[in-house]
């Protein structure tokens, strides 16, 4: 398999886990919902999980391939608050953990960079 075939399932498997983890784990998740989001955060915990299960889908199948990718680069964008509110908390925390949060932030770049360079592979294939 070519590196252009296992980028999207690559993709599609990292959605999967990370929304799976929204179910099994879910308080780990509650806690960097950002506060000025209306209702429970765990309402945004489950609904973030399933849009990434839902992605996960939408990426793994050729037909969809390039409009879920597209979807997944503007979810990336939309979870970063989420990051920086993670950071921002995580600030006092010991260096392991403030580092795993600061980390995250640079790291929605290529997040998004990926998703779209499997959106245009995409193209034309479906």
């Amino acid at each position: 398999m070519s590196r252009s075939e296992r980028s999207p399932l690559l993709l599609a498997g990292l959605l999967a886990a990370a929304g799976t983890a929204h179910f099994a784990a879910p308080r780990r998740f509650d806690h960097i919902v950002p506060r000025s989001l209306p209702g429970s955060p765990r309402t945004w915990t489950y609904a973030s999980g399933a849009a990434e299960l839902t992605l996960a889908a939408g990426v793994a199948l050729p037909r969809t391939r390039r409009a879920a990718a597209l979807a997944v680069a503007a979810f990336f964008v939309g979870v970063f608050p989420a990051n920086v509110k993670m950071a921002a908390d995580w600030r006092h925390r010991p260096a392991p953990q403030k580092a795993a949060a600061l980390g995250r932030l640079p790291l929605q770049l290529p997040l998004v960079l990926w998703a779209r360079a499997v959106a245009k592979g995409a193209e034309g294939r479906s």
